[in-house]
């Protein structure tokens, strides 16, 4: 008959020291809220007072900035995946950001280029739907931007824009 020893654990503990060093790098590589340097050093086994100690050590060493960080995420998911306004604020809110830090996020997008990159997504949206009729596809590619983001009342407005 076979038995099994409990597991021990092979977390080895990290000097203050050690641990700043590794947080600030995992900051450096890019930018990171509160909440995600929080569950890092959670998974490193830093709890309590010393996190705080930490995290803010992290601040006044500018490498955790969560209004930096707003301005970087809400420009990139706009520039990359082409969300919407609604869609990178609710991902900002999941991750514990302020609103404060949430308006300044979205101040980064230039209201031109989001009115543009809506255009862009409902061409192309409505390109492959193909051989729907015109209100059936309209409706389609509302419902498509919706579900990326933008506000109603641009989507219809892009929309009336748009001729099919």
């Amino acid at each position: 008959m076979l038995t099994f020893a409990p597991l021990e654990s092979k977390k080895k503990y990290l000097s203050n020291n050690d641990a700043l060093i590794k947080a600030a790098s995992f900051c450096a590589y890019q930018e990171r809220c509160h909440k995600e340097v929080k569950q890092k050093l959670a998974e490193w086994g830093i709890y309590g007072l010393e996190a705080d100690e930490l995290m803010v050590k992290l601040i006044e060493l500018n490498y955790l900035n969560e209004e930096r960080f707003a301005q970087a995420f809400a420009g990139g998911k706009f520039r990359v995946k082409q969300w919407g306004k609604l869609r990178i604020k609710q991902e900002l809110k999941m991750r514990d950001v302020s609103d404060y830090c949430i308006n300044k996020g979205l101040k980064e997008i230039e209201e031109e280029d989001y009115r543009n990159t809506l255009g862009e997504v409902l061409e192309k949206k409505l390109s492959s739907l193909g051989k729907l009729k015109a209100p059936e596809a309209k409706n389609k590619a509302y419902k498509y931007a919706l579900s990326r983001g933008y506000e109603p009342q641009l989507i219809w407005e892009v929309l009336a824009e748009i001729k099919l």
